[in-house]
């Protein structure tokens, strides 16, 4: 699509979050250079799930509060597109709106912060760690049953907030965050994925349109990384399967170790504590196979660790 055929207008809905701006702004920066004659612009707005901090995400409705306002707002005209985290993108979009592109995966990796120590190793063996995540609970508990851990809400500047205030010994956040927001000072540990296996899409950024909307769907299109669309319909397919949401501790991250060859690592933690974890490679030529491999893992995992819990 050339400068001259795009959208006259292109205005990105987003959270208001420092972080959700962040990403927004870095794709309209590029939208712009790529469509200098197209007026890109932002609609902000706060979602329930930004607005609710005193529950967990799993008590109130999961992921798609993040989502479901910027999605009114490509409903109802204040916006041709909505920029997401990925991994906070409900596995099934609601009837009417698709995902028009998958951005090159930042680093996926989970970070330690904290004020006192420098690696998880280092912490007492009661230490109060905080995390909402119930993946990255799962496995520090199996590695440190000691743990105390407890549930962390906020945006990035509320959590750390609530870390220098001495409510935590350390936080577990996503790595790709706080290096956009300019706070890898703070890491002091990345985690390999050996250590902690990361959500399926963390690390990526999801562009979300109306369903249909060929215009915008095709100025998008620049956008999009293949090989992390791929990676990303396999990791989802994962959580999918298994019927993924803020109430199942599961991880899935995939990688390309040969060209078209994808690798696949996935985790299911039980409510005993159990955990399971397949990988698996195989070819992958287009969305349909790497949907496929993702289902593939998912079921083995089920059948290691019985029924998941609903």
């Amino acid at each position: 699509m050339t400068a001259h055929s795009a959208p006259t207008r292109l205005r990105i809905a987003t959270r208001e979050s420092r972080l959700a701006l962040w990403q927004a702004n870095h794709v309209s920066a590029l939208l712009k250079a790529r469509y200098p004659q197209t007026e890109v612009g932002l609609v902000g707005m706060t979602t329930r799930g930004d607005q609710i901090l005193d529950r967990p995400l799993a008590e109130i409705g999961g992921k798609g509060l993040f989502t479901k306002e910027l999605e009114v707002a490509l409903l109802d005209g204040r916006a041709e597109l909505a920029v997401h985290s990925l991994k906070d993108v409900p596995m099934e979009l609601p009837e009417g709106f698709e995902l028009a592109a998958v951005m090159t995966r930042a680093d996926p990796r989970d970070a330690l912060v904290s004020v006192r120590y420098d690696a998880l190793e280092a912490l007492p063996a009661d230490a109060v760690v905080g995390t909402s995540s119930l993946r990255r609970a799962a496995q520090l508990k199996a590695r440190f049953p000691g743990f105390r851990i407890e549930p962390l809400r906020g945006n990035l500047d509320t959590r750390l907030g609530k870390l220098d205030a001495g409510q935590y010994d350390a936080v577990v956040l996503a790595a790709a965050g706080l290096t956009r927001l300019g706070l890898a000072h703070r890491i002091r540990q990345y985690l390999d994925v050996t250590q902690s296996l990361p959500a399926p899409g963390q690390g990526m950024l999801g562009i979300e349109i109306r369903a249909g909307d060929g215009a915008v769907r095709a100025a998008l299109a620049f956008l999009n990384d293949p090989q992390a669309a791929l990676i990303a319909a396999a990791e989802r397919a994962v959580s999918r399967q298994l019927g993924g949401n803020c109430k199942t501790p599961l991880a899935a991250y995939g990688q390309f170790v040969a060209p078209g060859r994808l690798q696949l690592d996935a985790l299911l933690a039980g409510p005993d504590g159990r955990i399971a974890r397949v990988c698996e490679t195989a070819d992958i030529g287009d969305e349909a196979q790497a949907r496929t491999l993702g289902e593939g893992v998912a079921a083995q995992l089920q059948a290691k660790l019985g029924p998941v819990p609903g």
